[in-house]
Parts: structure tokens; C-alpha cells; sequence
């Protein structure tokens, strides 16, 4: 089925670019795109997505931008939020982790907290990347833009990001006097209360402080606890500091800042009356569902506390044409976490994690023209990163032992990116970046077993990225490009023996091959933007459970195999009258394991009478998981919103009104059932059909609807808000695990929630 329906999405891609050449296009009036700020003085919207200001629609990269008034009127909470507004992206929260996300581009994902691996997706705050996926959930309040760029973008964002990178601006310091201020309550008890103000003498200094406090009980009950379940708490505040010295070509912002949260790390039980542990769950606890079973859980007590300072220089120096750009980053975390992964009330399996990491990163880069028709953008990066984790397991109230990992990374490269018009309308972009990425990582059980194993290894890589865009007139484009994305090597946290944890798995590769048109139609009262892709996935790193250490197993990372991935997306924006804006997108995506083969444990439970597992390499025989489906890749997501805007005679009111629907995807590499093949009477290999049924979600249809009444007091200005999100009340998970045969949890998608918001602006 999937490959009918690219027979009829190519057509419509052609269509596309042939509409291209005959629609009309001219300027849309200021009032139209006001909405849509920051903007030229021409109404277009400007993205820094290739570290230049330039164009939205004049930019050769398929890139989303959604900037503050799209994000309040819509009541955006998180970075969560954005799924559905930018084609094939997905975002969904990891409470294994504080602020943990999952993000998924293009069905390249990563969905571990590990901080020994980097993200797939890099999140970049005000020009510093996130070393690790604990952070990423972002709050919305004070944002001035964000990018969402497809595809690999290694030449300027740094290896690691592979899929595509989430580039958040937040606003700079006004150097007017004035705040914002905004107070909430919604369903689950949910509160928040958020400021932010701003002083300055007008010109030439600025100061920004900041404080956003919110919480909820949780939308789960606890039947164990008797109480509602899922809670948290989360303070963030700081201080940023513009200077910009009048007459001066020079500017600097210092930002200091603190994150904190308290929460409940709960899980669903998902256990199978086939699974080892269900036999010590009471029986109403086992064979649940995915659905509406989901938001009753049995869980032991637990509770995560995170905190993190972070720090943000940057500077610009512009002399003679060349802007001169330094980032130096801070960022800090400590975490301590409990969490009952069992999700019954038999104390069966619980953890608990300690936890810090710093990162320090460092950029210097000059943007410029060397002549008319030839531009660039040149630098260098460096980026340290430590963390410890103290870890302890314990298996029906035992404790299996003290795990402490600890780790280091340090990276370096340099960067070239250059646009060259070498005819009327034509342009090459060409660059590339050379990485080197040197990871090092010491496991050990102190007291008992000591050292488990040592790690070092130096990592180096060229990533480099053509294209070639025309305009055949002011309101056209039409782009192609190849890029090559890496995502570093590294170790294992979890191997448990001196062979695995010494052993290095290589970096993963994308090669990206993309094409596409942005049009500008009506005279601008039309976008439509499209874009096909192919992606190349090879070398990747997957983790395998295997027999091994004091746990019994252990988890390693490899290189195993290969997928193919391919889609197109569609984004659109019709203003038809005054005041009303509909907005839709969609995105199709197919993909393909090839050689994806691991060694496992032989299934000698499955095996009928006469047949028999090997007797060489610890029983481990080659298991194919090539039919299983890639996690976090729905074969088609979309959405539609509509924002009107009433004028009234004490302001006005805005509407909005939203669909995102989202097709099945799955969580987890697993398997929903064996199949061995033999060679005589003994397994030769084992065929996995497909991942388990519990780790995919149900179709998700997800109404969003706001509105917000805009009016002044004593020349302030102020709002009201009330909106409810899931208003179909979709109930699936967003994140399902299943634990070798063992047990298995899963995290479930907030069910319909609703409030109300007043806030203030001067």
C-alpha cells in the first residue's frame, strides 16, 4: 500500500513544480503578515537556518518556522507541541528523564537518555547545541522563533544531527522598560504562572529577568498510592544582559539561567500473562491494554529531581563586510531518579539513577561575501562534555550491585558553507565539516567487581553538502541538494563485560538526497512549499540484548545494517480574507531495513520436540529483524488549523482551531513473534515477524482549539485565553518497552485537558 501511494504522491510533486512556472505572484500587504514576524520590511518571514538572516522562502532547505503570536494563539506549552506544524516530525516526552525528549525527523530518532550517545535531532537554544536528549522539552513562554530544518545538517549544526535540527531563538533583551506577564489553570489541578521584564536605557544596554513556575498532579491514578499519579513541579528563571555600545559596531549577550524540576517518574503496566514476571503480578495487573488501560497504574512510590544551571556569551564584531561571531556555551545538570519499571505493585524491578553532566562549547565563525556572486560562512567548534552515573538495580528487593559509569567526549571541526550565484537565477551551495569526536567511557562495580571494562576511541569525519536552487522568477524556487550526515561512535553504557564495554560501535552515516519548490502564489496570500527525499541509512546503531554479566544480561550498541527511507512533504498557507489564516501540512514516509541481523539468545522455548539450540558461541544464534518496521515513522501525519481574527470594539478576538492526525508508528525494536529456521535439527538463524503490537500506537486524531480575547487597560495590554487540547481524547502511548521476554511498561499521551489563561503585556 505504501508504494501505491507514492505513485500518486510523485505526480502531485511534478504537478507542483510545474504550477511553478505559470502562477502569478506578488507582495502581501504588511497587515497580512504581521502575524508571521520576524519579518524583512516587505512582509517575509527571516530564518537564520543556515546562519544568515534570509528568506523563508528563499531558503534551498525544507525548514518550518513558527514564530511567538502562532505559538500563543495556538496556548503551546512545549516543544511537544510543534508535532503535526512541521512535516514528519515527531515529538513525544521520555519520562525516564527530566525534560527528556524523543524527537524523530524523517524517521530517524533516538530514544534513549543515555548520555553517552547524543540525539539524532539536535535542539539548539540561542546558538548552543544540547549535548544529550534530558533538557530538550523546552518551554514556550518567551520564544521569539523557531526552525525546524529536515535532513541532514552536519555542515553548520555539527555531526549528531543527522535527522534535522530544532533551532530555538528566544527574545532578546527590548532595553525598554516593560513585561509580560501571564497566569494559568487547567485540568489535572495544572497551574502556571509565568514573567518576564525588561529594563533598559533604550539605546545601548539591556537587562531581561525571567521566572516560569508550573505544575500538575497528573492525568494517571495511581490504584496502588490511591492518588492521582504523574505529578510534577518546574521552576525556570534567569537573567539575560544585551550591550550594544552606541557607534560601535560590536554587540554582546550574556544569558544565565536555571532549570528546575520535581516529578513522577510513572509508568503503565503492559506485562503479558507470556512474560516471566507476570507470574508475580496480581492477575487484574497483567493483559492490559494500550489504550484506556494506560492511565491506571500500580507503581511504587518514586520521584526524579533534576537541576541545571546553563550560561550563553555571545558576541558579534562586524568590520569591513565580515560579521565575527563567538558562542561559548555552559551547561550543567544534576539528577537523581527512582523509578519502578515493573509498573505493579510487586516490588519486581526498580532503579535508581545519580547523575551529572557538564558540557562546555565553544564557536567562532565569520559570515561574508568574497564577491558579488559568491558568499560563505566559515568556522570552527570545540565541545567537552563529562558525566558520572551511579546506578542501582534492584530485582525483587535485591540489590544486583553498584554500577558506576563514567564518560567523556571532546570534539573539534571546522566548517565551510558558500553560496555561489554562477548565473542569473542559478546558485550552488556547497560545504562541509570535518568532526573529530573523542569518546572515552570506564564502567565499573566498585567494592565487588571493579572495573568492568574501558573504552577509547577518536573518531573522525567528513560531512559534506551540495545543492543547486533557480529562481525562474521572484516568487519561485526550485532547489535539489545531497548531504551526508554522521553521528559519532562510541561505547556502551550498559555492557557488562570487559569484551563488550571495550569494544567501540563505529558512527552511523545518512545520505540525504532531497528536491524541491517553494512558491509564493495570489500575490502572496498563497504558500506552498514542497519537498521528496531519499534518505541512505547505513552503519546503524542499534542495541541488542545479550547473556553476559552480573545482571544475567546486558545491552550493547552495534552496527547493524542498513534502511532505506524515502517521503515527501507538503506545507501550505492560504490567507482567502481579512483576518483569516489556514494552515495545513502532510508528510508521507516509507522505509526499509535491509541486513538487519543480530545475535541473540536461541528461543529454546519455542522449539518443538526434536529441534535444538546450538551448543557453540553461548547458544547465540543470528536473529533477521530486516521486516520490522522503523520506530517513530508513521507512514503518513498531517494537520489543518484555521486562525481567524475579529476585530471587536475593545480589541479584538482570535480563533484558533486545530487538526494534526498521526498514523500508527512503532516504539521499540522487538518482536512480536519467532521464527526459526533450521539446519538439520538445529536453529540455524531466527526470523523476527515484526515488532511487538504493544510498542505501536493507535491512529491519533488530535484537536487542538483555542480562543483569545486581546483588549488594553490603562494602555497595557492585556488577554484572555481558554483552550483544550485532545479534544477527542485520543488515549496511546508515546513511549513502550518490552524487556526480553521479562516484562513490559509503557508511557501514555495526555487525555483531553482545558483551561484558562490571563495575561498582561506593557
Amino acid at each position: 500500500m505504501k508504494r501505491i501511494a507514492y505513485r500518486g504522491v510523485m505526480p502531485a510533486l511534478l504537478a507542483s513544480t510545474f504550477l511553478s512556472f505559470t502562477a502569478p505572484a506578488m507582495a502581501a500587504s504588511a497587515e497580512e503578515q504581521a502575524a508571521t514576524a520576524p519579518t524583512t520590511d516587505s512582509g517575509s518571514i527571516i530564518v537564520t537556518a543556515r546562519r544568515r538572516s534570509e528568506t523563508l522562502q528563499s531558503t534551498p532547505v525544507a525548514i518550518t518556522a513558527v514564530n511567538a503570536a502562532m505559538l500563543e494563539n495556538k496556548n503551546s506549552v512545549n516543544i511537544g507541541d510543534l508535532q503535526g506544524d512541521a512535516p514528519n516530525l515527531l515529538i513525544t516526552q521520555q519520562n525516564s528523564g527530566a525534560q527528556a525528549a524523543n524527537i524523530a525527523i524523517r524517521g530517524l530518532s533516538f530514544a534513549n537518555i543515555e548520555k553517552s550517545s547524543t540525539p539524532t535531532v539536535g535542539v539548539v537554544v540561542d546558538g548552543v547545541m544540547m549535548g544529550t536528549s534530558t533538557g530538550q522539552l523546552q518551554d514556550f513562554f518567551d520564544i521569539e522563533q523557531i526552525e525546524v530544518l529536515r535532513g541532514p545538517q552536519g555542515t553548520l549544526f555539527g555531526a549528531n544531527t543527522i535527522g534535522g535540527v530544532v533551532n530555538i531563538q528566544r527574545s532578546k533583551p527590548t532595553m525598554q522598560t516593560g513585561a509580560k506577564l501571564e497566569a494559568s489553570y487547567g485540568r489535572w489541578n495544572s497551574w502556571n504562572t509565568r514573567g518576564v521584564v525588561n529594563f533598559g536605557n533604550g539605546s545601548s544596554f539591556g537587562v531581561k529577568l525571567w521566572y516560569y513556575h508550573n505544575q500538575s498532579d497528573g492525568f494517571y491514578y495511581n490504584a496502588n498510592l490511591k492518588r492521582s499519579a504523574g505529578g510534577s513541579k518546574n521552576d525556570a528563571y534567569g537573567a539575560s544582559f544585551l550591550f550594544k555600545p552606541e557607534g560601535s559596531r560590536f554587540d554582546a549577550q550574556l544569558t544565565i539561567e536555571q532549570v528546575q524540576q520535581n516529578f513522577d517518574p510513572t509508568v503503565a503496566n503492559l506485562t503479558s500473562s507470556a512474560e516471566a514476571f507476570s507470574a508475580f503480578m496480581p492477575a487484574n495487573q497483567v493483559n492490559r491494554n494500550t489504550t484506556t488501560d494506560l492511565y491506571t497504574v500500580f507503581t511504587q512510590q518514586a520521584n526524579s529531581n533534576y537541576r541545571a544551571p546553563a550560561a550563553t556569551l555571545q558576541m558579534n564584531y562586524t568590520l569591513d563586510g565580515v560579521k565575527l561571531t563567538s558562542i561559548t556555551g555552559w551547561r550543567h545538570s544534576n539528577e537523581f531518579q527512582t523509578q519502578d519499571f515493573d509498573g505493579s505493585s510487586t516490588n519486581i524491578y526498580v532503579s535508581q539513577r545519580v547523575q551529572t553532566y557538564t558540557q562546555w562549547s565553544q564557536e567562532l565563525r565569520a559570515a561574508g561575501k568574497l564577491t558579488d556572486s559568491l558568499d560563505y560562512v566559515v568556522g570552527g567548534f570545540f565541545f567537552d562534555s563529562k558525566f558520572t552515573l551511579d546506578a542501582d538495580t534492584f530485582v525483587f528487593g535485591g540489590n544486583t550491585g553498584h554500577n558506576t559509569v563514567t564518560g567523556h567526549t571532546r570534539s573539534v571541526a571546522a566548517f565551510g558553507d558558500f553560496n555561489w550565484a554562477v548565473a542569473d537565477k542559478v546558485r550552488i551551495s556547497f560545504g562541509g565539516r570535518w568532526s573529530q569526536d573523542q569518546r572515552e567511557l570506564s564502567n565499573a562495580y566498585p567494592g565487588t567487581l571493579g572495573v568492568i571494562g574501558n573504552g577509547s576511541k577518536t573518531f573522525s569525519k567528513v560531512t559534506p553538502k551540495i545543492g543547486i536552487d533557480w529562481r525562474p522568477s521572484s516568487k519561485t524556487m526550485l532547489y535539489g541538494s545531497w548531504s551526508r550526515g554522521t553521528r559519532s561512535g562510541g561505547f556502551s553504557p550498559r555492557a557488562m563485560t570487559a569484551a563488550t564495554a571495550g569494544t567501540p560501535y563505529q558512527p552511523e552515516m545518512v545520505d540525504s538526497f532531497e528536491v524541491g519548490t517553494k512558491l509564493d502564489l495570489l500575490e502572496r496570500l498563497l504558500t506552498f512549499n514542497v519537498a521528496g527525499f531519499y534518505s541512505k541509512y547505513t552503519s546503524m546503531q542499534q542495541d541488542v540484548t545479550l547473556p553476559g554479566g552480573p545482571q544475567g544480561s546486558q545491552t550493547i550498541t552495534s552496527n547493524i545494517g542498513s534502511a532505506d527511507i524515502m517521503g515527501a512533504e507538503f506545507e501550505t498557507t492560504l490567507r482567502p480574507a481579512h483576518g483569516l489564516k489556514i494552515s495545513a501540512t502532510a508528510a508521507f514516509l516509507d522505509s526499509k531495513f535491509h541486513g538487519f541481523v543480530a545475535n541473540n539468545v536461541c528461543p529454546a522455548a519455542i522449539l518443538p520436540t526434536g529441534k535444538a539450540c546450538p551448543t557453540a558461541n553461548a547458544g547465540l544464534v543470528p536473529f533477521d529483524y530486516s521486516g520490522n518496521r522503523m520506530i517513530y515513522s508513521p507512514s503518513f501525519s498531517g494537520s489543518i488549523s484555521a486562525e481567524y481574527t475579529a476585530d471587536t470594539s475593545f480589541g479584538n478576538v482570535v480563533t484558533n482551531v486545530g487538526l494534526r492526525h498521526i498514523s500508527p508508528y512503532d516504539e521499540q525494536i522487538s518482536s512480536a513473534s519467532l521464527t526459526p529456521v533450521y539446519s538439520g535439527n538445529t536453529v540455524s538463524s531466527v526470523t523476527v515477524n515484526g515488532n511487538d503490537p504493544r510498542v505501536r500506537t493507535v491512529t491519533q486524531n488530535l484537536v487542538d482549539a483555542s480562543i483569545t480575547a486581546n483588549f488594553k487597560i490603562n494602555g497595557a495590554k492585556a488577554y484572555v485565553r481558554v483552550y483544550g487540547r485532545n479534544l477527542a481524547n485520543t488515549r496511546t502511548t508515546t513511549h513502550a518497552f518490552t524487556v526480553a521476554g521479562l516484562w513490559s511498561f509503557g508511557s501514555a499521551l495526555e487525555p483531553t485537558s482545558y483551561g484558562a489563561t490571563l495575561g498582561l503585556k506593557f
